[in-house]
């Protein structure tokens, strides 16, 4: 299978299930429990239909907006997600490269497998740094003056994170950093040879972020150690704000999904809330971000960006958050199994398959500005 086959987001999957060790497809491609929370988030666009009207001049379309004072050229921007060097030796390196070629936005994961500095001497692109937050307060400041004399634009939060989902797929295989792999899992690497060449033969495997704390090499702390003993699940509003007063830019939460959280967000003076479920990887039977959706940008929309993420895998799911007053998309696995499946090369390939599906989508529905979209557009069945 050739990158020149891949025309959509089950295309990509196809291809990097092809190439990628079984457990690190299914870290990537797996949820918590029995998953249903990951097959809503898609399945949700589908009980929504587009009205589209017509003779309406559409010859040339704009489809940039601005996010939380970021001048986006599209409204879909790359989330940040951990160990993507796993995926492909290029890791943040090819999605940072893409996000600037497409001029939208990307993120850095406190997990992420390049520094931010690096990151940011990439791509000119607005830069999201995500980060946890963490027992050692200390920690939590010196990580924010990172990213502020680094040059990151967007602080974001993840706060549905406070302690790791029940990833059954991951148990199954053995999956973890540093790997522990059950005898299945290692047979799965062994069937996968050029996977393990691309790794072995570049930089080795490495955490810019947390380095001094979490040790790839076995001796500090593992990845589930460091959600279990690192994170501080006592975190409360009082410490958020704080870390809000803190910030001198935009400040944003990842992982709201209540009207009243998101009112609180507003009182604490954030820019911006992401609707997210962590594409179904925590909290197996939460809701859907796109049936919430309407909800808080009702209560909360007029005094902060709303943005949302989980589940989209084609322009017109784009199309349908921004008509219920979405800001913008975010997307993880959209882009993460292009990069698996063919690095840079791969993560432009999808972001412009993105880009012409909503430029088309924007003409058929007879729109020339993202702000011509409205929930007049749309019927729920």
């Amino acid at each position: 299978m050739r990158l020149s086959d891949c025309h959509n987001f089950s295309d990509f999957r196809r291809m990097a299930e092809r190439r990628l060790p079984g457990p690190i497809f299914n870290y990537i491609d797996g949820a918590a429990d029995d998953e249903v929370t990951y097959r809503r988030n898609t399945e949700s666009f589908e009980n929504c239909d587009l009205v589209p009207n017509v003779l309406r001049g559409v010859g040339e379309v704009d489809m940039s907006v601005t996010v939380m004072g970021q001048k986006l050229a599209m409204p879909v921007y790359c989330s940040p997600t951990a160990l993507q060097r796993l995926f492909h030796h290029q890791g943040e390196r090819a999605v940072a490269r893409a996000s600037d070629k497409y001029g939208t936005m990307f993120g850095v994961s406190s997990l992420g497998t390049v520094s931010l500095e690096e990151a940011r001497k990439i791509s000119s692109a607005p830069q999201v740094y995500q980060f946890y937050f963490h027992r050692d307060r200390g920690l939590n400041k010196a990580m924010m003056q990172r990213a502020r004399e680094v040059g990151v634009e967007v602080m974001m939060l993840t706060v549905d994170s406070i302690t790791g989902g029940n990833r059954e797929r991951d148990k199954r295989t053995g999956f973890a950093i540093p790997f522990r792999l059950s005898l299945a899992g290692m047979l799965q690497f062994a069937l996968k040879p050029a996977w393990a060449i691309n790794y072995f033969t570049h930089e080795g495997f490495k955490l810019p972020q947390l380095d001094e704390h979490v040790d790839m090499g076995g001796g500090t702390m593992s990845i589930s150690r460091y959600f279990t003993e690192m994170l501080d699940p006592s975190m409360t509003w009082d410490d958020v704000a704080e870390m809000v007063r803190l910030w001198p830019g935009p400040f944003c939460l990842k992982g709201i999904m209540s009207v009243e959280d998101a009112k609180r967000a507003v009182e604490i003076g954030c820019s911006g809330i992401v609707l997210s479920n962590h594409g179904g990887r925590q909290l197996d039977g939460s809701r859907a971000a796109f049936d919430q959706l309407a909800e808080i940008v009702d209560a909360v929309g007029d005094r902060i960006d709303v943005i949302m993420d989980g589940g989209v895998q084609r322009g017109t799911h784009v199309l349908k958050a921004l008509s219920l007053g979405a800001k913008a998309v975010g997307v993880g696995r959209y882009y993460l199994f292009p990069l698996a499946a063919a690095g840079q090369p791969g993560v432009e390939r999808a972001l412009e398959q993105m880009r012409v599906e909503i430029e088309r989508g924007m003409k058929l529905m007879g729109c020339t500005t993202i702000g011509q979209l409205s929930r007049e557009n749309l019927r729920f069945r």
